[in-house]
């Protein structure tokens, strides 16, 4: 009996260390529901468009700044030059169709040249600035009756200094209003 008690005793031992070993793995858990997300409903907004007044910017149309700002005031001539070039002729047209826009205007040219020459040499040549400016402006349509001519040869420059950068600015054909303008 003790030898069956013993073959039993080792058979049960083998049979719970088989059972122990054989301890199959944990279930896998269950993949986790998908998360619900709700969403609030968007809120509707109601987009309301107004015409905003126009705001007129820069100069007042008509006006002396108008004239300066949007058209130009000035040509410029080469040393011992009347010839207006291309880009003063550019000007003189815009001059002529701004004057034309406002007929009441009335203008003064003046002739200026740079500091180089006689008094007398410089005031013949800004008339001749003067008037190539006027005859220009005429061509294009503007009454002669609305534009005087002066020279003020190098009396007046805009630029002070003795080198060709003021000299360049000192050349010109200064178109002034004198009377007409808004504002």
């Amino acid at each position: 009996m003790r030898r069956l008690i013993m073959s039993s005793a080792s058979l049960a031992l083998i049979i719970g260390a088989a059972a122990c070993a054989a301890t199959p793995p944990p279930a896998p858990a269950p993949d986790p529901e998908p998360e619900v997300v709700v969403e609030p409903e968007p809120e509707i907004v109601e987009i309301i468009e107004e015409a905003l007044p126009v705001v007129a910017t820069g100069p007042t149309a008509g006006s002396l700044a108008d004239f300066n700002v949007n058209v130009g005031d000035r040509v410029y001539f080469d040393l011992d030059q009347y010839r207006l070039n291309g880009d003063a002729q550019d000007v003189l047209r815009r001059q002529a169709a701004w004057l034309g826009a406002y007929p009441n205007v009335s203008i003064m040219v003046a002739g200026n040249c740079d500091e180089r020459g006689t008094r007398e040499y410089n005031l013949a040549l800004g008339e001749r600035r003067a008037s190539i400016v006027k005859t220009y402006l005429v061509d294009l349509g503007v009454d002669p009756a609305r534009i005087q001519t002066v020279s003020y040869g190098k009396e007046r420059p805009l630029a002070v200094g003795a080198n060709e950068s003021a000299w360049q600015q000192n050349r010109n054909g200064f178109t002034q209003i004198i009377d007409g303008a808004v504002g």
